[in-house]
């Protein structure tokens, strides 16, 4: 069973937020006010040579600290790597929120200061836990499900530049492995 990853090439990545638009999108009736899944960070900004951009969103780890800290487990991964997240059951403590290094797991903002409930986190566009893929329950509550589709999540569909990799693992490695050496570098390939 394929291992699903996405992957940003900083190299290709101009900041242009198609995908954080894609996502917003394609999953606007399962988000609550202020919840972003996929952003993008910019860092040395304005450092000539030195600025880098990626998109960043929950990046379903293979051994996801966020799946560790949870209480009541509200966290699964299918066969394909994908970590979902059932909102039913979720408490909204926020230890996933601390737990997450890309941070990724979110409160809706309901004011201007904190924010409480149930969190809310990328899908990879594979729907949630507990519903019927393609049904319309699990449109509302979680979003697209592409992947019941046979499609690529939203995101990485309309990355303009391809920057963002989104499917297999092993496919995504592959496509990296051969820009870096078509791209060249002048201490040799991988620098």
């Amino acid at each position: 069973m394929a291992q699903m990853k996405f992957m940003c090439d900083t190299k290709r990545c101009i900041e242009c937020n198609g995908c954080v638009t894609a996502c917003k999108n394609e999953n606007d009736s399962a988000l609550e006010w202020g919840i972003q899944r996929r952003r993008v960070v910019t860092v040395n900004d304005g450092v000539v040579g030195k600025e880098a951009s990626i998109s960043v969103a929950c990046m379903h780890c293979d051994d996801a600290p966020c799946m560790k800290v949870c209480p009541v487990n509200v966290f699964s991964q299918t066969e394909d790597g994908i970590v979902l997240h059932d909102k039913d059951r979720c408490i909204g403590c926020g230890y996933c929120l601390y737990a997450c290094p890309f941070g990724a797991p979110q409160f809706p903002k309901k004011s201007a200061f904190g924010g409480k409930g149930k969190m809310d986190k990328c899908t990879f566009c594979a729907g949630g836990p507990n519903t019927e893929p393609g049904s319309a329950e699990e449109k509302v509550k979680y979003g697209a499900n592409r992947i019941a589709e046979g499609k690529l999540p939203m995101c990485a569909e309309l990355c303009s530049t391809k920057a963002l990799l989104a499917g297999d693992a092993g496919v995504v490695s592959d496509i990296y492995r051969e820009r870096v050496v078509t791209r060249g570098h002048k201490d040799g390939a991988w620098g």
